[in-house]
Order: C-alpha cells, then structure tokens, then sequence
C-alpha cells in the first residue's frame, strides 16, 4: 500500500475507530506524515486497549494519535471531535446482521442517523474529504442491517448531491472481510482449537472474500479518486460457505462440519454491484466506480420527454464473480494477517 502525499501534514479522523477496520487503518497510517489520526468511538475499554498497544509498539508515535469517546447517535460529540479535521472514514455501523433483525432501530440510529450526524458536521465544519463504508448487503437488502446500510448510502448521495460546499463525500462497498470482528473465520478457528465441528448455516451460499489491507486499500483509493457521490467496489473473488470451512480445516486441522440452517435475514449469494448500476460503472482496473445518479426532480424530462434509463444485464454478484476451490480458498484466507498468527500460535494486535 503507498499513501498519497495528499494526506501530509492532515489530521484524519476514523469514525468507529476502535474497529477491525479503525485499526487497520491505525496499522497503515500511523507510521506516515500525517499530522494526526483523531480515533472516535464510544468504547473507552477498547480505545484504553489501542493506547497501549501503540505506546508499546512504536512510542515515538503515539502522541499523533488521539482518542475521543463519543457515539455517531449524539450529533454534539460529532461535532466536539470535529474541529480542525480534514479528513473523515466514516467505519461506525452496527454491522450484526442476526442482531440487527432483532433491534432494527437500532441500526437505523447507527446506521442512518448516525451518518446523517457524521456528514453534516463535516460539512458545516468544513471537512475536505468523507470516505464511507458500506456493505454489500445494502445491494437488493433484504434484511434490517442492509435495509439501514441502504438508506445510509440514499443519505450520502442526497448529500453528495444537494450540495456539500468544499466537502466531497464518497462511499465504498465491500463484501465479507475475512477476520474482521464477529466474521467467521476467527469462529471457525476458535471451534477447531476446541475440538468442535464447524458450523455452518447453508454450504451452498456463497461469499466475497477480501482481507483487512484490501479493505484499507478500496478506502485509500476512493479518497484519491472520488467525485462527490460517487460509489467504489472492489472486484473479489468469492467462495461457498462449505468450501470456506472445507479451507479452514485444511490449514487448521479437521472437526467436522454441522448444518444448522440459515440465520434470519441471511442470503444464498450477496450483490456488491445492482444491474442499476452496473449501467453506469467505470471500470478502474482492481475496481468499478459507479457515478452518482444526479438527476433532479424534473419529472418533466422523464414523462413529458420520455426520456428512458434501462438496465444491465445482470448484477455483479458472489455467484457470478470468479469462484475459488478449496485450494484458491486455503491462498486467499492465509493472506489474512489474523490467520498467518494463528498458525504461528500468536494472538491478533493490529497496530503495528
């Protein structure tokens, strides 16, 4: 990973910081010229957590890194941890898709009102740049967790395209990050050390895979690269849930597998990329860049006019991406940082 000289000298703040993908970021960015890194997040056990870390990793460090308890909820500490940042990745979600189903409200006041919160505070404290995260469950949702990330984009593009003064905001898509918190690798793993078979919910679904750098990585180059509204999905490869665990016992020894049936709201097969807008994709190379729709409110243009949008042909889905086999799988979970340590029987700390 390189890092644009864009962010010398800037401070960057990284909403639910104290995340898998929060201390990504902290792993990569701390050691450049950034002038800060502001961690925002209303754990203070884990941010107590990272602050150790980093002071007995690189102490030299450490004083460029600051720590501001606060919820994405409450629109005031927002707003405290905001003064003189420049720029924002907005990573705060209630991600859960099980809990979620159970709480929905409670995503939504994540989810939706809590980056309705995150980008009016950056616009009205002048924020040059917003990266935000979201999921490729927001694609044809279908249960609360994705319905919340799918209003959260409707949010950032409304704001994207009204008019955010000097701040352009952006938004990434990905799918499964492998290792990341509550993912199931880190389970299977955990069920395998215990001697006790893997489960899984349908071995036929299928999902992206992509590790914690790449996440790090569609972020960085959606901050370089981003008009305001715009949309960036990396391009992954995907496998069945059944070869994912038929790949983990490979590398960490067999227990068996159980079947235990789907989880409310879970899909066979996810979507990163709508046939919607796979009409208005750019192909980037490792990525898409999907333009915002900036189409006003003149209903003239469309029923008077007849002007007409279609579709394409099909979405860009876990089903159809390139598939890996048990092997392709076994290579692509040991690209995962969490997994190289496991194997050598260390734990996971992720700054670095």
């Amino acid at each position: 990973m390189t890092t644009s000289t864009a962010f010398t000298g800037k401070t960057l703040m990284i909403t639910g910081g104290t995340g898998s993908f929060g201390n990504t970021v902290l792993k990569h960015f701390v050691h450049t010229d950034l002038a800060e890194i502001r961690i925002f997040s209303r754990d203070e056990k884990k941010q107590d957590d990272m602050r150790h870390r980093l002071q007995e990793k690189s102490p030299e460090l450490a004083d460029k890194v600051r720590f501001f308890i606060g919820d994405v909820r409450n629109l005031q500490s927002v707003r405290d941890a905001m003064h003189g940042v420049d720029y924002i990745f907005h990573a705060a979600a209630l991600k859960q898709v099980p809990s979620c189903e159970f709480f929905p409200m409670e995503a939504v006041r994540t989810n939706v009102l809590g980056t309705d919160n995150v980008l009016h505070a950056a616009i009205d404290e002048g924020v040059d740049r917003v990266v935000c995260l979201s999921t490729d469950k927001a694609a044809y949702p279908i249960n609360a967790m994705g319905k919340s990330k799918a209003m959260m984009e409707s949010i950032i593009y409304a704001n994207a395209r009204n008019g955010a003064g000097r701040t352009t905001i952006c938004c990434t898509r990905y799918g499964n990050v492998m290792c990341s918190r509550g993912s199931v690798i880190p389970l299977f793993i955990d069920r395998i050390r215990k001697g006790e078979p893997l489960t899984v919910t349908d071995p036929n679904m299928t999902r992206f895979l992509m590790n914690l750098d790449e996440a790090v990585d569609l972020v960085q180059f959606a901050f370089e690269h981003a008009n305001p509204g715009d949309l960036f999905i990396q391009k992954a490869p995907a496998s069945t849930i059944g070869d994912l665990a038929e790949a983990v016992q490979e590398v960490f020894g067999r227990v068996g597998t159980q079947v235990i049936g789907t989880r409310h709201g879970e899909k066979l097969y996810e979507t990163l990329m709508t046939c919607e807008e796979r009409l208005r994709a750019e192909d980037m190379g490792d990525y898409f860049r999907v333009a915002c729709d900036s189409r006003d409110l003149n209903y003239d243009k469309f029923v008077v006019n007849g002007e007409v949008t279609t579709m394409a042909d099909e979405a860009y889905t876990s089903h159809n991406t390139s598939r890996l086999d048990v092997a392709g799988t076994v290579e692509k979970i040991k690209t995962a940082e969490y997994v190289q340590l496991a194997l050598e029987g260390r734990e996971y700390e992720a700054v670095q």
